[in-house]
C-alpha cells in the first residue's frame, strides 16, 4: 500500500501555492556527474560492459533514447538555482523514452543538502496535448498530488515548457549500493521548440565530443564501482543537461 503525499497550502504575494510534500518513501541519492571525452567514453564503456549488466528495460545494446520537455519560470528560476548551486530547488519535466511518445511521465526531479530525490507520475498524450495548450484544468481535477502540486505552480510561479532535451543513454546496474550507472550521448536541444511528441522536430548537438557520465547511489558507493568509475584526471562536476541545452534559446 502507498501513502499519498501531503499538500501544504502556503501563498506567495497573495497567491495559494499547493505543495505536495516528498513521500517520505521516496529515499534521497546521492548523484555525482562528470563531463568526458569520446576516447575516455571508450574506455570506460568497454570496463563497464564487463563488470556489470544493462538495465533490463534497454535495448539490446543496452541503451535507449531519452526525450524530455522542460518548465521554468519566466525568469528561468530552476536554470538559475542550478548555475547558482542553490542548495534546495526543483524542476519539473514530461519525459519519455524511446521513439514512442505513447508513454509520457510527469517528474519533479528535486535536490536538498547535495542529494536528489525524484516523483513521477504517469500522463496520456492527450492530456499532454491539453497542457500544451494552457488548458491545465483536468491537472486539478486528477486527485494525483503530484499533479496538483505541478497546476499550483503553473498558476502561481508561471511555469511554461522551455526546451526539449534529447539524448541516447547507456545504463549499468549495481545492486549493492543501489547503484546506476548511465553515459548519455549525443545531447541534442530543441531549440526552443516544445513540440517533443513530433518525431519531425529538428534538433541540435547541444555537447560536441563529450558524454555526460552519472553515478547515483543509496547510503554508499561500493568499491569496485568506486574503482570502475574512474577516469584519471576527471573530477566530479556540476553538468546539467538541461543548462548546456539553454544556451541555444
Amino acid at each position: 500500500m502507498t501513502t499519498a503525499a501531503a499538500t501544504t497550502v502556503t501563498t506567495t504575494m497573495g497567491i495559494p501555492i499547493m505543495t505536495a510534500n516528498p513521500p517520505e518513501a521516496i529515499p534521497l541519492r546521492h548523484e555525482y556527474k562528470h563531463q568526458i571525452n569520446l576516447r575516455e567514453d571508450l574506455v570506460l564503456s568497454q570496463r563497464l560492459r564487463k563488470l556489470f549488466p544493462h538495465d533490463p528495460h534497454a535495448g539490446a545494446d543496452g541503451c535507449y533514447r531519452v526525450t524530455s520537455l522542460y518548465f521554468d519560470t519566466p525568469y528561468d528560476s530552476a536554470l538559475r538555482e542550478k548555475l547558482d548551486g542553490v542548495n534546495r530547488r526543483e524542476k519539473f519535466r514530461l519525459r519519455y523514452y524511446g521513439a514512442d511518445p505513447s508513454f509520457i511521465r510527469l517528474e519533479k526531479k528535486f535536490k536538498q543538502n547535495g542529494l536528489c530525490g525524484k516523483r513521477s507520475a504517469r500522463m496520456t498524450a492527450e492530456q499532454v496535448q491539453s497542457l500544451l495548450a494552457g488548458e491545465y484544468g483536468f491537472l486539478l481535477d486528477s486527485g494525483e498530488p503530484l499533479f496538483i502540486e505541478f497546476y499550483s505552480k503553473l498558476q502561481g510561479k508561471g511555469l511554461r515548457p522551455k526546451t526539449i532535451v534529447r539524448y541516447d543513454r547507456e545504463a549499468f546496474l549495481y545492486a549493492p549500493g543501489n547503484v546506476r550507472i548511465t553515459l548519455d550521448r549525443d545531447i541534442c536541444t530543441g531549440l526552443g521548440n516544445v513540440d517533443f511528441q513530433n518525431p519531425d522536430t529538428f534538433y541540435l548537438r547541444a555537447l560536441e565530443q563529450s558524454t555526460v557520465l552519472e553515478v547515483k547511489y543509496d547510503a554508499f558507493l561500493p568499491e569496485l564501482v568506486r574503482m570502475a568509475v574512474q577516469v584519471p584526471g576527471r573530477q566530479a562536476a556540476a553538468c546539467s543537461k538541461y543548462a548546456v541545452c539553454r544556451r541555444f534559446d
